[in-house]
């Protein structure tokens, strides 16, 4: 249902970036709520690796969710999906995919975008708009999480 597109240019090169947004151990530094990543399968390449998020949820219980890589270009793109079949999310969601692009923007400078593709099961659906401006705000938090964890806070382009 809502595919979302959010872009930033980051003021560090695109290896740094591409370092930090290619590793699943980084994730706590950037990705918004996750507390911590846990159980990292590494595959070479990156295509296929797989790990659990540890997040924190609003009731400040520890919520559990698995993820596998999808495709990885060295410092060009790198995507995931979240394994819903089996987890706290099946009734909510068919599936939930995650990509990340990386080009050059300028000297020393990546731009940086990332896409959510979420589709919902059942009356979920009908939130599509309430959805749409939360994956918003999710994307929005992740590229600052960059910034911040690059050291480039001071911009918000």
């Amino acid at each position: 249902m809502p595919k979302v597109k959010r872009k930033r240019v980051i003021g560090a090169p695109r290896m740094e970036v591409w370092n930090l947004v290619s590793d699943p151990y980084h994730l706590a530094r950037w990705w918004p709520r996750v507390k911590r990543v846990e159980a990292v399968y590494e595959r070479k390449g990156g295509s296929g690796t797989r790990w659990t998020n540890v997040f924190a949820a609003r009731s400040g219980r520890d919520l559990r969710s698995d993820f596998r890589c999808t495709h990885s270009r060295k410092a060009a793109a790198y995507g995931w999906e979240q394994e819903v079949a089996d987890s706290p999310f099946r009734k909510l969601l068919r599936s939930a995919m995650t990509t990340i692009d990386l080009a050059d923007a300028g000297d020393s400078a990546t731009s940086v975008t990332i896409g959510v593709d979420q589709r919902f099961r059942g009356l979920n659906r009908l939130g599509g708009l309430f959805a749409r401006s939360a994956a918003r705000r999710q994307l929005d938090e992740a590229l600052d999480g960059i910034a911040r964890a690059i050291g480039d806070e001071g911009n918000r382009s």
